[in-house]
């Protein structure tokens, strides 16, 4: 598994919010918004974000909070249908790996044995699910993990 480390801007996004239990319902959030997009014309070159804010670990999961995002221009005006904000940027250790449940799951193991390896450790933000062009139509999405060193 190939790691990079990357500056991810500042974005502006719209999302979707869910608060619940981690899982399939977390799917149908990312569905809602990609086909707000897609009505939208945003759909063809966007970059979509999937956040979950929360460690199951240390959150009750009916307090986890996820969320579906597409990156929007500054000037985009945005419907009641999604809320809006800014994404906080910064520097990254991103994977790309298909996204299946197994993939995904080994890549989590992998990218942290690859901070500790690398001298970073995680930074307070939360870690990223991105997707762009045709990772979206491939199942392939690239892993963010916030660092610092």
């Amino acid at each position: 598994m190939k790691f990079k480390v990357e500056v991810i801007p500042n974005f502006r996004i719209a999302y979707m919010q869910r608060v619940g239990q981690y899982g399939p319902d977390n799917i149908k959030v990312m569905e809602n918004l990609k086909q707000w997009a897609k009505e939208k014309n945003l759909l063809e070159s966007a970059i979509l974000f999937c956040i979950s804010h929360d460690k199951p670990e240390t959150t009750l999961p009916e307090n986890c909070r996820f969320d579906a995002c597409i990156v929007i221009s500054d000037d985009y005006q945005v419907d009641d249908s999604v809320l809006e904000r800014r994404l906080s940027g910064g520097k990254y250790l991103t994977c790309e790996v298909k996204h299946t449940a197994a993939d995904i799951q080994k890549a989590y193991s992998d990218i942290f044995q690859s901070l500790q390896n690398n001298g970073y450790e995680m930074d307070e933000k939360p870690i990223m699910e991105k997707y762009t062009g045709d990772r979206t139509n491939n199942n392939y999405c690239e892993i963010c993990v916030p660092v610092k060193r």
